[in-house]
Formats: structure tokens, sequence, C-alpha cells
């Protein structure tokens, strides 16, 4: 049992955890001398004030008193996962479409049924189970490109969830919008709103939880015009952008021959590339486009088991880390994974780098965790909110219990973090300081509830698409 106990007098910090193991993944220099390998704290604590990390200390030195104290036992605390791409609302297609090519699945499948379920109620309810599966897996920030985006900061905002939100940007119409314009136009009204909502503010302003993005699709399903304007409004509204590129051979043999260039050297002539921007997937990528990102400082989000499932290919993560590119993890939507499990993805990621570069030692596990936490929070441009453990940075935060069989003995508390740990393990979430996980019970979602609702839109989307 964790041991819970309070004080009644007026302190510095609103909490205080003690664990075994503290993964920082960012250790200040008075930290470094109490490492494990540089990267573990032991027998340290967190302290949370006002939803920011007041200190870290070791528990047997800390002088700051608490109101209520966790004692956390054999567990680790490390950064809160970011889930740096995904299509949040997409849970309620998990299954719909398997074991087919990328645009099989998109125009035969994904597409239609998007055409025929896609509304409000659908992303909102979508992305509430979403949500809860992100949280149960200790997940703390995510990244969504999908349709009526209101409805998916809303939902996150009602959970207590970090968000980027970028909004889809196509040529042609959906059920969300006519044209790029029309798109482009909901964006910046969708910033807006969210930039005054007033659940949306913090003492620190950048620690709000939602933002709010452009999401042209690919290059393939937007033309220059619209990614001229995306540039010029990002810069001015200071918004993320993230698109689908170098996804699959077909889309760079296309992108060759009509415009005799390379999707990413298109963008890059277009003045579309820039250090704001994140580049989903990445899978079919030369020397010469290495060498674009490098000097451009574009981040790549790498979908791994999504990539592997639609055989899209393999990103050469290792190539990439060598060149200095920023790096992050997502697991793409549960239509196409099919799981939001950021556990399994860090894992994949991984052990695929290894495989591809046929070197044991590409992509440690350090390096592993840090693409899942920090690298996700740079590519989304939070890095100096979440995606570490430092005074003064979000109470994004996430418990994993190690004591349990299949993580005894424990020699390496990182390598058991990427190789060993499963998101079932996951006992405490908090964001901003607010716990969302409570040994393992959710605590702002219900979810029967979220089950209840998914089993009816089970229901509707199983009947023929007219």
């Amino acid at each position: 049992m964790n041991a819970v106990t309070k004080k009644e007098t007026q302190t510095q910090a609103d909490l205080r955890i003690n664990a075994k193991w503290i993964v920082p993944i960012e250790s200040s220099s008075k930290q470094a001398d109490q490492t494990l390998s540089n990267h573990v704290l032991i027998d340290h604590c967190i302290l949370i004030k006002d939803g920011l990390i007041l200190a870290i200390e070791k528990q047997t030195d800390c002088q700051i008193s608490a109101i209520e104290t966790l004692d956390l036992g054999q567990q680790v605390l490390m950064p809160g996962w970011v889930n740096a791409h995904g299509h949040a609302a997409m849970s309620l297609f998990r299954g719909l479409a398997d074991d087919l090519p990328l645009m099989t699945w998109l125009q035969e499948h994904i597409w239609p049924a998007e055409s025929q379920h896609v509304d409000k109620s659908f992303v909102k309810e979508g992305t509430e189970l979403a949500i809860a599966e992100m949280i149960q897996s200790g997940t703390t920030t995510f990244a969504d490109m999908y349709f009526y985006p209101q409805q998916s900061a809303e939902a996150a905002l009602k959970a207590g969830m970090r968000a980027v939100c970028f909004t889809p940007v196509l040529d042609f119409p959906t059920n969300y919008a006519q044209n790029a314009d029309e798109y482009i136009r909901k964006a910046v009204e969708c910033n807006d709103r969210f930039n005054s909502h007033p659940l949306n503010q913090h003492p620190i302003n950048k620690h709000r939880l939602i933002q709010i993005g452009f999401g042209p699709h690919a290059p393939y399903t937007v033309s220059d015009e619209p990614l001229k304007e995306i540039t010029i409004l990002a810069d001015q509204l200071d918004m993320p952008v993230q698109i689908h590129l170098h996804e699959t051979a077909f889309e760079v043999s296309e992108s060759l021959e009509k415009f005799n260039k390379r999707p990413i050297q298109r963008l890059a002539d277009l003045g579309f590339l820039t250090e704001r921007i994140s580049c989903v997937h990445m899978t079919q990528i030369d020397d010469s486009d290495i060498a674009l990102l490098k000097k451009i400082g574009a981040s790549i989000v790498h979908c791994p088991e999504s990539n592997l499932k639609l055989a899209s290919g393999f990103c050469p993560i290792s190539k990439l880390s060598e060149a200095g590119i920023p790096l992050a993890i997502g697991t793409d939507g549960a239509a196409s994974n099919n799981d939001l499990d950021m556990f399994s993805e860090t894992k994949t990621a991984a052990l695929l780098a290894k495989g591809v570069s046929q070197d044991v030692s590409s992509l440690p596990a350090i390096e592993a965790l840090t693409m899942a936490t920090l690298g996700g929070a740079r590519a989304l441009g939070l890095d100096e909110v979440t995606g570490s453990l430092k005074p003064g940075k979000a109470a994004d935060i996430q418990a994993i219990n190690f004591n349990t069989l299949s993580s005894q003995p424990v020699f390496d508390p990182i390598s058991h973090l990427v190789y060993c740990a499963k998101s079932t393990q996951v006992s405490y979430v908090w964001v901003n300081g607010q716990c969302l996980l409570n040994e393992g019970k959710l605590t702002t979602l219900n979810e029967e509830k979220l089950i209840s609702q998914a089993k009816v839109w089970a229901s509707k989307i199983q009947a023929p698409i007219k």
C-alpha cells in the first residue's frame, strides 16, 4: 500500500512524491553526482507547487515541507510520454480495415468511413476514448491531427490533458471544410478561441494545456498556394505545423513525376520547411533529404509500428541521429497501429533502429526515452514546458511500478523502461500537477461510459457505407 500523510500547516509544496528511482531526462549539475549511469536519481523526491516542479531533492536531505506526501516505494518517476503524432478520434475506427496498403486503406476504406460518420460528436467521443487510453499508458501530451479540432481540444481540456491540435488542411472537401481556404480559416479561428479560453489559462502562460497548429495533410493532398499561406500565418501567429512527409515510395515517385523534385525539396523551395515544422513518418529518405533537414532544423516524428503495419518502409533513425536531426516518436492513429501505447512504440523504435542499421548500439535505451519525451516536446515547440523533470517545468509525470514479476530483478531502470516495462505498470499520471490516474484508475474520465460509447459507434460504423 502507498502511504499518504498530510500536514495541516501552510507549507511550500503542494505535493511531495518519493520514489526509488527518478529518470529526469534532463539532469541539473546538482543532481549529476547522485545518478546511476548519469541518468537515474536514486531515493529522491519530486516537489510540486501550483502545477509546476518546485524541486527534485534527495529524500534524506529534503528540507521542503509539503501539504501531502506520496510514498511510491519501488516505482520509477519519469516525464509523461509525449505522443508526437496521432489522429485521436480515429480510435473509433480501430481494426476497421487492416492488412492493406496505405493508399488502398485510405481511399477505399478510411476516407469513405470518415465521409459517412465523422462529425462533432464522433470527434468528441473518439478523442475521449483515445485520451483515456493514453492516460492509462503514461502519456501526458499528445499531438492530434484531425477534423473538428475544437472538439478534440475541449475533450483534452475537460480531461486535464496537454495537447497540440493540428487542424487538417486539404485541397478537397470533407465533412469539415470545402477547400484549403476554409480549412486554414477554421485553424486560425480555433487558435484565437483557445488562446483566450478561460480553462486554458495558467499563472505562467506557456504552461497552458492546449495549443492549436496547422496540419497540412501531405504534399500530395495540398497544393503550393495553401502551403505558402500556412507558412506566413504560422510565423505571424506563432503556430506549430505538422505534415505527413515521405511516407511511401509512391509519394516520392509521384512528386518526381509531377514536380521534377522530391517532396521535401519542393517544400523547401516553397519556404515551407522551417524549425517549427514536424515531419511525420519520413520512411523514404536519402542522403540529400537528410542534408536538407539538417540545414533547416525541422523535426522528424517516427511512427514505427504504423509504418511497419502499412509496410510503408523504415525511417533511418540511426543516420538521422548521427546527423543531429531532432527526433520524436508518435503512435499515429489507432486505425493504423492499432493502439496508442508509447511503451510499445518506444521499444519498437529502439529495436527497429538496430535491425535497420545492423548495429546493436543504434538508439540505446536512454536515447529512445529521450525521443519519446523531450524529443516530442521539442518537435511540438513545448520543450520549455514539458518533456523532462526539471524545476520550473510543468509537473507532467508518470509513475511506473517495478514491483512486478516481469520487472525483477532491476539492474538498470533505463533498460527496463524501454525493453521490459508495460503500460499496465503505470500507476499514477499527473499533468500540470493534477492527478489524472490514481493507482491505475482514471480520475477525470469514466471508463465504463467510454466503453459504452465506443460500442454504440461500432454498431453504427459496421453498417454498410452508403
